[in-house]
């Protein structure tokens, strides 16, 4: 970086043939991500035809959501603190046996809506474990410089999906009984998981020399409030994280309250629902291209915060199409894809650049926190809302307040600058540093 107080930090290092290992652990868990996806298109086109309900599908959403707004942050540390191969191994294998039990009630013919909620807050909780444990040993399996084209290879993976899941979820979902369809997730869950049983993660630096004896192991309240003082004492960071509590309040019933625009006011149906979101995708591949092709602007915050004010004009689209015009929610979701990866792709590089390994666990659980902390109140305010007023009403007031919010933060210089404002490490870091270096961990100053 140009201005020195971004101070990056070096991961362990990477041995030279590291792309073989790393992308056998990935390749295994692109498969896991497919069966996700049609689980998740299945369970949400049976709620639709089953209920009709907004309220219900917010509540979904909602339940989703719980395990990462309530035990993220304590997560984040158990992530640093526990071998992360093995939390991986143990999140996948819990998420495909809640995806057993309800396949074994689809067989029955004996299934509810709070049946599918349980399920859904069990993969949830998998899922408030995995995600950490994943991004922070990325950053241990892959060299620096690398970190940015696979955070737009992960894009990729994200628009691919989107692209294929639904149209796939729509055939099988008229091919087969909805408990085959469930039982994909099971098969691709394996695959996951196998890598995992063979291959090596390394483990943080200060884990290591814990285990080493060559410092004190800390308790974990120590390092649950170090993650917290952490991100309080990086100016931007904690900014950053407001913001996105304000944006994800105001745009997350947009994404679950769809297949009700798509049936209700556009009087379609499945396979209508599935080309929303394959035009989605294939938005989100072209951004992929589009922004490794142009880079981005300088500062990588202003292309995030372009991104968000794209989005926001993509809702307020779906919101205020006419019903006889469905091209146009076409032409919204791929606006909304596009710039979906001018708002995400940059800020993951930051981040696995910037913080420290032995932080990142936590780190990356509290921003997954923050951000969908003010979820569950949205969908309370806006699924109701909806079957009352109308379920576009809260596209046009949802997207209007994202664009003017984020203007508004392009005037607050603490996220403007948050490339450049990074803190120094807590000062139990810095009293360890020459231990660390003692044991060759090699945590450097780039």
């Amino acid at each position: 970086m140009e201005n020195s107080e971004f101070t990056p930090f070096s991961s362990s290092p990477t041995p030279e043939r590291w792309a073989p290992k790393f992308f056998t652990i990935w390749t295994g868990q692109a498969f896991s991500l497919i069966g996700s996806a049609l689980v998740q298109f299945a369970l949400v086109w049976w709620m639709t035809k089953t209920t009709g309900s907004a309220t219900v599908l917010a509540t979904a959403t909602l339940v989703a959501l719980l395990p990462q707004i309530l035990l993220g942050p304590f997560v984040g540390t158990l992530v640093d603190r526990w071998n992360r191969r093995l939390i991986m191994i143990i999140a996948d294998t819990g998420i495909a046996v809640a995806t057993g039990v309800l396949i074994l009630l689809f067989a029955a013919g004996n299934v509810s809506v709070w049946q599918v909620y349980l399920i859904l807050l069990i993969r949830s909780l998998g899922g408030a474990f995995h995600s950490p444990a994943m991004t922070a040993s990325t950053s241990l399996m892959v060299p620096k410089k690398h970190l940015a084209r696979l955070s737009g290879l992960n894009q990729t993976l994200q628009g691919v999906l989107s692209i294929f899941a639904p149209p796939l979820g729509a055939l099988l979902i008229g091919l087969l009984p909805m408990q085959n369809v469930l039982a994909i997730d099971i098969g691709t869950a394996a695959l996951a998981v196998l890598p995992l049983l063979v291959l090596s993660i390394p483990n943080p630096p200060r884990q290591i020399a814990q285990a080493n004896g060559s410092i004190n192991k800390t308790s974990y309240w120590h390092d649950l409030r170090e993650g917290f003082t952490y991100v309080v004492k990086w100016p931007g960071l904690l900014g950053l994280i407001l913001l996105a509590m304000m944006l994800n309040f105001l745009l997350i019933p947009s994404s679950s309250l769809t297949p009700l625009v798509i049936t209700k006011v556009f009087g379609k149906g499945v396979a209508e629902l599935g080309w929303t979101e394959t035009v989605f995708g294939v938005g989100v591949i072209t951004g992929g291209l589009v922004l490794s092709a142009w880079g981005g602007f300088k500062r990588k915050i202003s292309t995030s915060l372009t991104g968000v004010i794209g989005i926001g004009a993509g809702v307020i689209l779906i919101g205020a199409a006419p019903s006889n015009l469905f091209l146009l929610i076409l032409v919204a979701n791929f606006v909304i894809g596009v710039t979906q990866v001018f708002a995400n792709g940059p800020l993951t590089a930051i981040f696995q650049t910037a913080i420290e390994p032995d932080m990142q666990g936590r780190v990356f659980s509290l921003i997954n926190a923050g951000a969908t902390a003010m979820m569950p109140l949205s969908l309370m305010v806006a699924g109701p809302i909806s079957d009352w007023l109308g379920v576009r009403i809260w596209y046009l007031i949802g997207g209007g307040l994202c664009i003017i919010i984020t203007l508004v933060a392009f005037s607050i210089p603490a996220i403007i600058n948050i490339e450049h404002n990074r803190n120094q490490p807590p000062p139990s870091e810095t009293s360890s540093a020459a231990e660390i270096k003692a044991e060759s961990v090699n945590i450097q100053l780039q």
